[in-house]
């Protein structure tokens, strides 16, 4: 449940924007949104960014990388490495990125890079290590099973870090024998969180030296932001340079985008892409409360026991779902995105691509979306059942958002 053991004392069931009422609020809107489309004048001013935009910044100049080869020759005991580094990247496919650093728009560009895959990179760097192709765990939630090479140009991946830090796919089979063929047989070396640099040459590379291969699971936030400039450098590389879809992935997301640019002639071209963050998943573990009553309430939390045990059960944890909304901590309906949209400008000649997994009670929410824009669009309006068919193990998985099934379920253009 997602009431702690106070919750009854606070009376925030009253306080104005506690409850749910936005499906209300749009059909009492109805009428004046149908009639009231932005001119032409006005619309154009909404696609306009008004403000400075800011040059992309290059990754650390020539004194970093003369900074980093220095610092690798200092660190050698012996010509060559100091042994093979083994990560699990943990958690969703941004967060996994971040230990690469990722999370994506299909337009192949990226956004947010925090901290896993551009750190695994960077912490083989600092340890003088070869880094083995960063595995990604089966999460209990996403159950996702797809891996580095589903999702990334590996051979690509490997030559964008020749020089910096080298990559290989497996560990040579001498290894590989000592531990039965498993690579997770090899002992696990827990690293304290946002762990320093002083922290991995003094603990982690000796143990490094002498196993000559270490395995660190889970790698989220295993390293500390505040970084040398030469180190910062091989992040910047990886989120940047190193990290490409793979070409099946690539050349489907090319062929969306060029679609939806067509079918938006409308506005010159350009269309609004959305991601509906409004799984089930996600509805329940917001322990928000929106118009399903107690029906609704009991269905989220049987799914909140399934997915996450007592997590939501904790004595210590007191969340109050009205207080929740107050601060704005719920999820965005269909009909709250459609209402700010059309609240911005966008009239209903603008296409919408809606990027998604499959969201909760899809036929009630996305009706009133569609009313105010006929020209919504998802990947499955837009691709081939052909084009879409090497992806439908991904798809058919039972929960959004990790790893590959959330490139495909959750595809931004």
């Amino acid at each position: 449940m997602c009431v702690g053991p106070f919750s009854g004392f606070w009376g925030y069931a009253s306080v104005p924007g506690s409850v749910y009422r936005s499906y209300e609020n749009f059909q009492r809107l109805w009428d004046d949104i149908r009639l009231d489309n932005s001119s032409a004048l006005q619309l154009s001013s909404v696609w306009k960014y008004k403000r400075r935009v800011k040059v992309q910044k290059p990754c650390p100049n020539s004194t970093a990388r003369n900074h980093f080869s220095m610092y690798r020759t200092s660190i050698m005991e012996s010509p060559g490495s100091s042994g093979y580094l083994i990560v699990d990247a943990n958690g969703g496919l941004n967060q996994q990125r971040s230990a690469m650093c990722l999370v994506l728009t299909i337009r192949v560009h990226i956004w947010f890079c925090y901290a896993h895959i551009c750190n695994a990179v960077a912490v083989a760097g600092l340890l003088n290590a070869i880094l083995v192709i960063p595995r990604f765990e089966l999460n209990s939630v996403w159950r996702d099973p797809s891996q580095f090479g589903d999702i990334y140009d590996e051979e690509h991946f490997i030559n964008n870090l020749k020089g910096y830090v080298n990559v290989v796919r497996e560990l040579p089979e001498a290894l590989m024998e000592i531990y039965d063929q498993n690579i997770s047989n090899i002992p696990n070396f827990r690293v304290q969180a946002w762990a320093t640099v002083n922290y991995y040459l003094g603990v982690v590379l000796p143990i490094l030296r002498d196993q000559r291969v270490i395995r660190i699971a889970p790698f989220a936030n295993r390293l500390t932001m505040n970084v040398p400039s030469h180190i910062q450098l091989l992040r910047c590389i990886t989120n940047y340079k190193a990290l490409k879809f793979s070409p099946p992935i690539s050349s489907l997301a090319e062929k969306l985008v060029s679609r939806m640019i067509e079918r938006s002639s409308m506005t010159g071209g350009k269309y609004v892409s959305v991601h509906l963050r409004f799984e089930q998943d996600m509805v329940a573990f917001s322990c928000c409360v929106y118009e399903g009553g107690e029906a609704e309430k009991l269905k989220m939390d049987s799914f909140r026991e399934q997915e996450w045990k007592g997590k939501f059960k904790r004595k210590d944890r007191v969340i109050v779902p009205a207080l929740n909304r107050i601060e704005g901590k719920c999820p965005l309906t269909p009909v709250e995105v459609g209402l700010m949209l059309r609240g911005m400008g966008f009239d209903n000649n603008t296409s919408i691509y809606i990027a998604s997994g499959k969201i909760y009670q899809a036929e009630k929410h996305l009706a009133p979306l569609r009313e105010m824009f006929p020209l919504l669009y998802t990947k499955e309006s837009l691709a081939t059942p052909d084009e879409l068919a090497p992806f439908e193990i991904f798809m058919k998985l039972e929960c959004p958002a990790a790893s590959l099934r959330g490139i495909l379920l959750s595809w931004q253009l």
